[in-house]
């Protein structure tokens, strides 16, 4: 499938601004790297492996805390939604601890970070011989016999749905990248627009939105600052003055590109927007099994994780909305307690791609199955696929994510309505 000019990027100009940043990036830090290493999204390895603390987010002995009490921040109240379907989540316990609420932080706010979150991770990143492993076995790209399954990829572009008041939109744009339009905003999520991104072969679908067809943005989050999910040209193309939410220590790095409005939160912190009608868009900062990494020398220097975006507050009686998207992340136990803090997610948009070889993959990207559990962990009540079926960065046949994830649906007992499993550019909108 061929991409039209107007819809990305050129191949030319994203390999230039690509290498263009990855040189800046690395200038911008004179600490050499102890182990020449590859720079890719699945095939990074750090130094050194970390272990978390006991309980995955306690902070390294002399190291600054890294959310600290802000002087302006403050404590939220619960959302008070309705409890999932019982066959959406898992059992209750017998007897539940309270629930925390999130802590507020005032948007833009700038804020100071430990120079490594390292001991976040929630299982050790692979090593150098793993590096050697999959050059030998060539294992990080499909098999060139199941190619002929991109002609099969489901890619239908269509004109964005005007959500009405109380409604809430998804459009997916391919890859991790999502158009939501909820309390009257339109929110992307890891935008990227490139024909392709540093160290992958091009895209093998077109975004599903033409970027001239997008209407004003009004926010941004970002889940971590690999290239396939923070990726510089897109960005470029934007307002500087468009909200940008990421985790924290990325920050400086957005403000390096001019950007304005820039919030940085820690896990389990969230800030607000005023919608369009009434109420406010709460962002919530939420845990993945994850890494980051950009350049030799800054593993797990900034957070990963999900996104929570809820309609919050007074206004006109519309119904509660609640969308998860989980950015990449492998799975383990913080779908759970996101579903615990988090309850009535009324979708959750889950990675299904990127999952082979397992050997090394798993812990930081679900397989389909392990995707459809953690859509029950959390207590969403509908899934919608992603991650997949855009760039090939794994050795899976390209329809597989797919075919897959459908048929662990129907086996778990899901209804079908319930999983969007949609093409390309296609959307659905909550409510209708």
């Amino acid at each position: 499938m061929t991409v039209e000019p107007d819809r990305t990027l050129t191949a030319q100009d994203t390999d230039k601004a690509g290498k263009a940043e990855a040189e800046e990036e690395s200038a911008a830090d004179t600490k050499p790297a102890s182990r020449a290493t590859a720079v890719t999204h699945a095939a990074a390895v750090p130094d050194a492996a970390a272990v978390p603390d006991a309980a995955g987010l306690g902070a390294r002995p002399g190291a600054r805390a890294a959310a600290g009490p802000d002087a302006r921040a403050r404590v939220l109240a619960p959302v008070e939604l309705p409890p999932a379907e019982p066959e959406s989540g898992p059992l209750p316990a017998a007897e539940s601890p309270p629930v925390p609420p999130p802590v507020l932080h005032p948007v833009g706010a700038k804020r100071f970070w430990p120079r490594s979150f390292a001991h976040r991770l929630t299982a050790p990143l692979p090593d150098v011989r793993a590096l050697l492993r999959v050059a030998r076995e060539g294992s990080l790209r499909p098999a060139p016999g199941t190619l002929g399954d991109v002609a099969r990829l489901p890619c239908e572009p269509g004109p964005l749905p005007e959500p009405r008041p109380g409604e809430t939109a998804v459009t997916w744009a391919g890859h991790a990248s999502w158009v939501l339009r909820l309390g009257g905003l339109t929110v992307l999520t890891d935008p990227v627009w490139s024909r392709r991104i540093l160290g992958t072969p091009p895209r093998v679908t077109p975004p599903g939105v033409a970027w001239d067809d997008l209407p004003p943005v009004d926010a941004v989050v970002i889940s971590h600052n690999h290239y396939d999910h923070l990726d510089a040209p897109t960005l470029r193309r934007l307002p500087r003055r468009t909200r940008l939410f990421v985790p924290a220590g990325l920050g400086r790095w957005c403000r390096r590109r001019g950007f304005t409005r820039v919030t940085e939160l820690d896990w389990w912190e969230a800030a607000e927007l005023p919608s369009g009608d009434g109420r406010r868009v709460r962002f919530e900062f939420v845990p993945a099994h994850h890494w980051s990494r950009r350049t030799l020398w800054d593993t797990c220097r900034s957070l990963w994780g999900g996104w929570v975006l809820t309609c919050v507050g007074s206004g006109p009686r519309l119904p509660q909305q609640r969308v998860y998207f989980a950015g990449d992340t492998g799975y383990g136990h913080w779908f759970s307690e996101i579903g615990r803090r988090c309850p009535g997610i009324d979708v959750a948009l889950l990675p299904v791609g990127a999952y082979e070889p397992r050997w090394m993959l798993k812990p930081v990207h679900t397989s389909p199955e392990e995707a459809v559990r953690a859509c029950r962990d959390v207590g969403a009540r509908v899934m919608a696929p992603m991650h997949y079926g855009t760039f090939l960065l794994s050795a899976e046949p390209p329809m597989q994510p797919l075919e897959r994830v459908r048929a662990a649906w129907a086996a778990a007992g899901r209804p079908r309505a319930d999983l969007w499993d949609l093409p390309v550019g296609a959307s659905r909108v909550l409510g209708r």
